[in-house]
């Protein structure tokens, strides 16, 4: 397997990488904010879409701050984090949305390395929906927001004392892109051909490597 030969250590995105996410938490942005002007919600979402890797909490406070030019409090956007978190957990506990190329490169290669995901998504969330599909058996940790990727990265490969070396972040936005430079560590594109400007590591399709 070319592309992970020398690597010990996979650190997967989830959004866009393990589950086909992206549209559901979209739509969840859309029902979260409805009461506001529609154009304001439309470049919000043309942020989302660019920044996959960003937390809902970064994204709410860009809402606020950047798009409508207004302070929020820290208070305001936990509530609007937990609207969003209700709206997920009822739609994304759900096989039908898991990219089974990922999926099944997971299941057959568990044992090879150590996996971790780490995500923007908000971290209780994710553990509750990999636990509802029986994949957390498969990962050493699962973490996400309200820590920032980098900072998630950065701990992780502090706590585990990994080399560098042997570490690849899987992702499918500039987000994960950033993460594994700020760390030092390879990465890996999957799931958006826009990255390979970005990295001259790009996979196609996980079952094509092993």
């Amino acid at each position: 397997m070319k592309s992970f030969l020398d690597c010990k250590v996979i650190l997967w995105d989830f959004d866009g990488v393990i589950m086909d996410s992206m549209p559901i938490r979209s739509k969840g942005f859309s029902l979260v904010l409805k009461s506001f002007p529609e154009k304001q919600v439309k470049e919000l979402m043309d942020f989302h879409d660019v920044n996959g890797g960003l937390s809902r909490y970064y994204k709410f406070r860009y809402f606020f701050e950047t798009i409508r030019n207004e302070t929020i409090t820290e208070e305001r956007v936990q509530e609007l984090a937990q609207s969003f978190s209700v709206i997920m957990l009822e739609s994304l506990i759900n096989e039908d949305l898991l990219i089974q190329d990922s999926v099944s490169f997971i299941k057959r290669n568990w044992q090879n390395y150590n996996m971790h995901i780490v995500s923007g998504s908000d971290g209780k969330e994710l553990r509750h929906i990999c636990e509802s599909l029986d994949l957390a058996k498969y990962f050493k940790s699962i973490n996400g927001s309200p820590t920032h990727k980098n900072e998630l990265v950065r701990a992780l490969l502090e706590e585990n004392d990994y080399d560098k070396n042997q570490v690849v972040l899987i992702g499918d936005s500039k987000n994960d892109f950033e993460a594994s430079m700020v760390n030092g560590i390879r990465f890996i594109g999957y799931n958006n051909e826009d990255l390979k400007v970005l990295s001259n590591s790009y996979i196609t399709q996980l079952s094509n490597e092993l």
